[in-house]
């Protein structure tokens, strides 16, 4: 595995969320062309289609993230694109299907969900599906409270990388994520404060802002919460 901190935090953070797979397999089975995963990281999803046979476009605006997807998916049929969800310039045919996990949606403002949105239609052909997935509402809380929820850890060599999350903030337009990300080794020990932010938008919002694009929304299927995270609704929007 990378030592490489991008890809280190990336994998402890999400690359033991397992519990949507299933779902994208379920979408992929039977899919003609390659499947497009936006905000691919290193490999997630598009890896676990692939081994299954099915081609996938991985998309990430990350070069490192998306360097570590190629190699880990060589022998794969993974093409990975460097570029921005808003846009989508993909050199591929018309998509039956896009898929948009976990938080990355909500990583766009309103403006960048229309353009990510009017891109999208012009990428999926008629009968085709974007699904996307937006967290359940979550729990606010910080340090103040007695205990925690459990650290995200992992041992490489003789170097601990631990991941705690210190503070859920809601916001009038989302919602902050605080983490705290620790290093220790014998010669070394760092720490850092990571903090995302997830821009607030419903599923019927979504719904109303696809419909708006061209889109014909569909019944939303759900993700079942997990220890370390809360459950999801995935919007699903026809072409």
């Amino acid at each position: 595995m990378s030592t490489d901190p991008a890809i280190v935090w990336h994998d402890l953070e999400c690359g033991g969320y397992r519990v949507d797979l299933a779902l994208w397999r379920e979408l992929a089975a039977g899919v003609n062309g390659p499947v497009l995963d936006v905000g691919a990281g290193t490999g997630r999803v598009a890896i676990e289609l692939a081994r299954g046979g099915t081609p996938v476009i991985a998309l990430d605006h990350d070069a490192v993230l998306l360097a570590e997807c190629a190699r880990r998916a060589q022998g794969l049929p993974v093409e990975t694109v460097l570029g921005d969800a808003r846009a989508l310039a993909i050199d591929a045919p018309m998509l039956e299907l896009c898929l948009v996990p976990m938080q990355t949606m909500q990583l766009l403002d309103r403006d960048g969900r229309t353009s990510f949105l009017q891109a999208a239609r012009q990428r999926i052909g008629a009968g085709g599906l974007l699904a996307c997935a937006l967290i359940d509402e979550v729990q606010p809380f910080d340090e103040s409270v007695s205990v925690l929820p459990a650290a995200d850890e992992l041992q490489l060599a003789d170097v601990t990388y631990s991941s705690q999350p210190t503070a859920v903030r809601a916001l009038d337009d989302g919602v902050v994520l605080e983490r705290r990300r620790e290093i220790h080794g014998a010669r070394e020990h760092s720490v850092e404060e990571d903090v995302t932010y997830l821009y607030g938008v419903t599923p019927r919002e979504l719904e109303r802002a696809g419909r708006a694009a061209g889109f014909r929304p569909e019944r939303s299927r759900p993700v079942s919460a997990t220890a370390q995270h809360v459950s999801a609704t995935v919007v699903m929007l026809r072409g």
